[in-house]
């Protein structure tokens, strides 16, 4: 009886805030059938440093998160800040 674990990145959004959302799966085989399988999630904002992600990741988010997805993104954080200050 053999196990394996095996861990991979199996899902990667970009919503549409700019926000990139990642998910890692952790499955567990026994003689090759899966058992069971975990998830762990990640979320960044625009223009986070994501350079400990794999290479995948970091590619979609040098696509998504052009300069004006980040400017558009720091000015809602701005508005959100002033409006909360302002109560």
């Amino acid at each position: 009886m053999a196990f394996t674990e095996s861990t991979n990145i199996d899902k990667i959004e970009v919503v549409e805030t700019g926000h990139i959302q990642v998910r890692e799966a952790t499955k567990i085989e026994r003689d090759g059938v899966e058992i069971a399988k975990t998830y762990h999630r990640w979320s960044f904002t625009p223009g986070s440093d994501v350079s400990s992600m794999p290479a995948n990741v970091q590619a979609i988010a040098a696509a998504a998160w052009t300069p004006e997805v980040i400017a558009a993104y720091q000015a809602q954080q701005a508005q959100q800040a002033a409006k909360l200050s302002a109560e």
